[in-house]
């Protein structure tokens, strides 16, 4: 799952270097590259759980350091310095958060559905209330999911500065025409079309939870030699 976050990130910045027309950023955009590779490595030769928490959050800091990178529509309104959540104190990390919830919770009802608890995680440690096994999985599939949602969002000018607002505790909230706009975004993305990686088919990305909890159950019954993540090419 690790390394599945880690090269779907490093495949997030290389789309953004291949797009870019302005060459703005792109040599911070190209070092972050080449340490998501190194990081790679890391993590695949990493001897037990909390060496492979910290390459993961080594990768975290690398790809959101040069995020801002990746925004390029209304940069004096939608500007990135770091994630923050409860609450998000900008208006990209209010896309995010709110993006990460609904790709959470469709991720939590697949792993119910074919008979995985979604409380009991690997990576994430457990806590009452907490879908621990839920977010493992969210891990490989915000950056292709998510990640590029609300970066097409703000990049299209599909949501306004006016749709947010900050309240008296410093969070920022979207409005209700804002969150309608992501969530019309979010169902149409999942009924585009891409290629699984291990399946070797098309399927619809909404699909893509449901068919990871799946290989994940037949993994830990023992009908397949490991799990095959999600890696978005």
């Amino acid at each position: 799952m690790v390394i599945a976050k880690v090269a779907n990130s490093r495949t997030v910045l290389q789309r953004a270097l291949r797009d870019k027309a302005d060459g703005i950023g792109n040599e911070q955009l190209e070092f972050a590259v080449r340490r998501l590779g190194r990081l790679l490595d890391d993590v695949a030769k990493a001897g037990d759980v909390d060496a492979i928490r910290g390459h993961e959050g080594d990768a975290a800091r690398v790809y959101f350091g040069v995020f801002d990178h990746l925004i390029t529509g209304s940069k004096g309104e939608f500007f990135f310095r770091g994630r923050s959540r409860r609450p998000p104190l900008d208006n990209v990390n209010a896309l995010l958060s709110f993006s990460y919830t609904l790709l959470t919770h469709d991720i939590t009802a697949a792993l119910e559905t074919v008979g995985l608890d979604p409380a009991v995680g690997y990576l994430h440690r457990d806590r009452p209330g907490r879908p621990s096994l839920g977010l493992d999985l969210l891990e490989e599939l915000r950056p292709v999911i998510a990640d590029r949602l609300v970066l097409s969002l703000i990049n299209r000018r599909q949501v306004r500065p006016e749709g947010f607002r900050r309240t008296e505790s410093g969070g920022v909230v979207m409005d209700d025409a804002t969150r309608k706009e992501l969530l019309v975004a979010y169902q149409n993305r999942k009924q585009e079309e891409i290629q699984h990686p291990f399946l070797g088919e098309k399927v619809a990305f909404g699909l893509i939870p449901h068919l990871q909890a799946t290989l994940l159950a037949r993994s830990i019954r023992g009908d397949l030699d490991g799990y095959p993540s999600f890696l978005w090419k």
